[in-house]
């Protein structure tokens, strides 16, 4: 019985996706339009390649965003050391603009398909990939049932749930068994995240670790750096970095009360989704403050009070100019972004209560004086202050993040050693299939 309600609730995904079928134009447009898209390669959501396939055996990595693509990075580079073809498939263009950058040699970049049979069917014909890797938590139902279909083996890496979205997945009973049943391996961020994805119906589940704990730091700009050194020119500054809705609001009103003490104050503002910056301007203007955007090419002036620096690719330099940082999404309930990166690179690390996304992180970092969370405005006030007057316990607290990070590293190669059943076959496939073509050219 509960195989019937199985399939029934996944054939009746499949059909409401046919009946979208006709409105999905409307809907990258739409999603172009607020720049999620890019139009030169809208053919590659419907399937379509734009790069030719390669003789080699090919291993399709899908990660949806920039930090899950900058994640699994090093991974894709042992993938393509061992003579794979990698195909990394994204959904956001800032995603894509990272990869463009940093691929290796042997591993291309297409815009992921939208999860319809007719589209997921096409981009298989084309790449006809031996082993599908999905990063995180992007689990997609016609995709994994169609890979299924086609007996093509499912890895998810790095992955992550959310007691949130645990709970979500749970309610679905029968039907979410169904689907995590076609991962034929996840390799967990944690103990909880691997408890999660067992519990869903995921037969074989390893915990490796967090990949971005073994992943490079973003890159920066040497020019762009001391750009910003000589505007800022020894101004005391902060940063609160990756903020969503709402939190722009409250770090802007704590930069006018930690003005009293610091009448030159420069508080950098960096969203998470670049494209709100008009939302963000209007939010703040009620407080008459000197914003300076830096997508509009200004850098920070002697009276500028927020340089909201919506732009892509760069927080890696943020962090490393500022003394502190708040991480984002954790003040509002979202569940916090990832603390790595302004550990990393000397920035300490304040963040607010909604840390669900990365709980164990934030746990060490706070245990160990390497983090330091804030309730509210006031809170966040005196945080900032107390590091901005105190040049010595600020470095003292990134000292302890590094030191508790430290211990989590070595994701990589466990991550690596997981896969190595399903990439061994393959080499050794075709390397036989290589002797049986020369052999048959000598015939």
């Amino acid at each position: 019985m509960s195989d019937t309600v199985s399939r029934l609730a996944l054939n009746t995904y499949a059909a409401a996706g046919f009946l979208f079928q006709p409105f999905t134009g409307l809907l990258l447009r739409w999603r172009a339009s607020r720049g999620k898209e890019d139009l030169a390669r809208i053919k590659e959501r419907y399937g379509f390649a734009s790069v030719k396939r390669s003789p080699r055996a090919v291993v399709w990595v899908h990660a949806a965003s920039l930090g899950e693509t900058r994640a699994v990075l090093p991974l894709i580079r042992r993938m393509t050391d061992m003579n794979f073809e990698v195909v990394l498939t994204t959904v956001t263009t800032t995603a894509a603009q990272l990869a463009a950058a940093e691929l290796p040699k042997g591993a291309s970049h297409q815009f992921a398909p939208l999860d319809l049979k007719p589209y997921v069917r096409r981009f298989l014909k084309h790449w006809r990939p031996s082993l599908a890797v999905f990063v995180e938590s992007e689990l997609w139902p016609a995709t994994m049932t169609e890979l299924r279909r086609q007996n093509i083996p499912q890895v998810i890496v790095n992955a992550r749930m959310s007691q949130r979205s645990f709970e979500s997945w749970k309610r679905f009973g029968t039907v979410t068994h169904a689907l995590f049943d076609n991962l034929s391996l996840c390799v967990a961020q944690s103990d909880e995240d691997a408890h999660r994805f067992a519990e869903l119906g995921t037969n074989a589940v390893v915990n490796a670790g967090n990949l971005k704990f073994d992943s490079d730091p973003p890159a920066v700009d040497a020019g762009h750096l001391t750009q910003l050194q000589k505007a800022i020119s020894g101004r005391p500054i902060w940063l609160a970095a990756s903020t969503h809705d709402q939190e722009e609001l409250i770090v802007a009103k704590a930069h006018v009360n930690l003005k009293r003490y610091f009448p030159n104050l420069l508080t950098l503002i960096a969203p998470r989704h670049p494209e709100r910056a008009d939302q963000i301007m209007e939010a703040l203007a009620p407080l008459n403050l000197n914003v300076a955007q830096r997508s509009a090419g200004y850098l920070p002036g002697k009276d500028t009070d927020i340089y909201l620096t919506d732009t892509v690719g760069e927080l890696g330099l943020f962090y490393r100019l500022a003394p502190c940082s708040l991480v984002g999404g954790s003040l509002v309930p979202h569940g916090g972004q990832n603390p790595i990166e302004p550990a990393r690179l000397g920035s300490a690390i304040i963040h607010g209560p909604n840390v669900a996304n990365f709980t164990q992180i934030f746990d060490a970092l706070d245990e160990c004086g390497g983090g330091h969370c804030v309730r509210n405005s006031e809170e966040l006030v005196k945080k900032v202050a107390q590091v901005l007057s105190d040049k010595q316990h600020g470095q003292q607290m990134t000292r302890s993040a590094q030191a508790a990070l430290a211990r989590f590293s070595g994701a990589l190669e466990r991550t690596h050693t997981a896969l190595l059943p399903y990439l061994n076959p393959l080499i050794v496939a075709g390397r036989l299939a290589d002797a049986e073509a020369a052999h048959a050219k000598y015939r």
